[in-house]
């Protein structure tokens, strides 16, 4: 190995530029020069200026900061076979002897792609839907959780004060793991994901249920995958008002779970997954994702990554259905 480069993709996690140093300085330690590719996949097409050396300086003060000093954007043409032989072109003109890709599961999917065609990829798990086989939490799930969290806190003081019920949408795309944490850790009255579809009327019996216990105010957390997310559920109360004698509040976070500086969680989880990646491609394993299960650094061959998703613990959502009972 001579040269590795890094790219960041898809939707940014807070902890990125972590990873990003993590692989930089290791690689460096290693006697191996870095190359950091801008714009993720489409800086990988591309070429020329989106290619940058990387130096112990280049990514000293990053680890504290939100999103990634890589840049991210979407990429169609990679998706075509002339697309990846341009990018594979890329690699080799510029003395690249392995990626190390940081993502998701479409970026992960891209990294599965170049390993097909021959070319040496290590991915590192960063997403806060934490929704990848092959790491027990993503880079970007605490801080995301977290940044929900606080927010469901701030709601339920309003919702306190004016006696009123609230739904909080947070991301995840169709995995339920952000809104089932935050409505467990939140308190809510009740969690609605993608993987067990809940009725609107059983949303409203909940609701109802609270409110006859002597609750003053109620709050459900909805996962922004699911069938009846919040802006569904909030047209259907509105429909049916004058029969539930109620109507709902409705706050979507939405991206604003993706930023803000990264916890203390995700700052040692991207070091350690970082670190991780350089030490796959020093004992020559590639092809893989590197996480972390069971609280170790592991791998996981991306054949076994790409194309699924990682289902929720029945037993969480099982406790979220003792511990939010009005």
């Amino acid at each position: 190995m001579n040269r590795l480069a890094v790219l960041t993709s898809g939707g940014d996690a807070p902890g990125m530029n972590a990873a990003i140093r993590a692989v930089t300085r290791c690689a460096l330690d290693r006697g191996w020069a870095v190359t950091g590719v801008r714009q993720g996949y489409a800086g990988l097409i591309e070429g020329g200026e989106h290619f940058v050396s990387l130096a112990y300086q280049s990514v000293s003060g990053i680890i504290q900061q939100g999103g990634t000093i890589l840049g991210s954007a979407r990429c169609p043409e990679f998706m075509t076979v002339e697309g990846r032989q341009k990018a594979l072109h890329t690699l080799r003109a510029q003395g690249v002897d392995g990626l190390v890709v940081i993502g998701g599961n479409g970026s992960q999917a891209g990294a599965w792609e170049l390993a097909q065609i021959g070319f040496p990829v290590v991915g590192v798990a960063s997403t806060i839907d934490n929704d990848l086989v092959g790491s027990d939490l993503t880079i970007g799930v605490d801080t995301a959780l977290n940044i929900a969290l606080e927010a469901i806190d701030r709601l339920k003081v309003t919702a306190a004060s004016h006696e009123r019920a609230f739904l909080v949408e947070v991301m995840g795309r169709q995995c339920g793991y952000l809104a089932l944490m935050a409505g467990l850790a939140g308190g809510a009255e009740l969690v609605v994901i993608p993987e067990i579809e809940v009725d609107p009327e059983e949303v409203a019996q909940t609701l109802c249920a609270a409110h006859d216990m002597g609750k003053s105010h109620a709050l459900v957390v909805v996962a922004e995958g699911a069938r009846y997310n919040a802006e569904a559920l909030a047209a259907y109360f509105r429909q049916h008002q004058e029969r539930l004698g109620f109507e709902l509040r409705t706050t979507i976070i939405g991206h604003v779970q993706r930023g803000g500086a990264p916890t203390a969680f995700d700052r040692l989880l991207a070091s350690r997954l970082g670190a991780g990646a350089v030490a796959a491609f020093a004992r020559g394993e590639t092809g893989v994702l590197v996480g972390m299960i069971d609280n170790r650094v592991t791998t996981t061959p991306l054949a076994r990554v790409v194309g699924r998703q990682k289902p929720i613990d029945p037993e969480l959502f099982a406790l979220a259905q003792v511990l939010d009972k009005p």
